[in-house]
């Protein structure tokens, strides 16, 4: 039986993100996918960028025969098996990471996993090291695309602790937590990718 699941949103919007992957994480280490849904985008991202170790996650294991089934599909044998992890629950079950991914999770969720996600990545982030965040934005509190304005309202009117969330409030909590916004990428379907990096408290790299 097949115990993959999909979601035509991640089908669609893998490739162009694995670009930017391929640019900004590092050639090696252990990057940890935050939110791995269906494993679509972790299977993908780990056969793409084999020299790279990955452990996908989620906040239960409700879909991680899914995630295991993708990887093995994907024959990426560099994805390690999903572990539970839940961003507002602190510590991680991690140690030290390279990098950390995050699709399509922080608008829909509230605010508190945004919070924990920034909070997280300062703490289990090695120096230099990414954090990748993908999915729609506001910046200073405009949307960039009457569309995004449309999934903001479905979005609140769903669960009011989502939303799409405003670019300068996140960097904000980001440099708190020792990240530096180094890259916002324009992406298909008026998505952003956002580049963080983590700094230490000299501000360098």
């Amino acid at each position: 039986m097949d115990r993959r699941r999909h979601a035509p949103a991640a089908e669609r919007n893998r490739g162009p993100i694995l670009d930017v992957l391929r640019r900004v994480l590092p050639p090696r280490g252990t990057v940890l996918e935050i939110a791995s849904g269906t494993g679509q985008h972790v299977a993908h991202f780990a056969s793409g960028l084999p020299a790279l170790v990955w452990q996908p996650s989620d906040r239960d294991d409700e879909g991680f025969a899914s995630i295991a089934a993708w990887c093995v599909h994907a024959g990426a044998a560099n994805a390690l098996p999903p572990i539970v992890l839940d961003v507002t629950h602190a510590p991680w079950p991690v140690a030290t990471v390279d990098a950390i991914v995050c699709a399509n999770m922080i608008h829909i969720a509230p605010w508190e996993a945004c919070l924990g996600l920034l909070r997280g990545a300062g703490r289990h982030l090695a120096d230099a090291g990414v954090l990748v965040l993908y999915g729609p934005f506001m910046i200073g509190g405009v949307h960039t695309a009457s569309s995004n304005a449309a999934f903001d309202a479905d979005l609140r009117a769903r669960d009011p602790r989502w939303g799409v969330r405003d670019l300068d409030d996140v960097a904000a909590v980001a440099r708190e937590n020792g990240l530096t916004l180094d890259e916002r990428v324009a992406m298909p379907a008026n998505n952003r990718t956002v580049v963080f990096r983590r700094v230490d408290h000299t501000g360098a790299r």
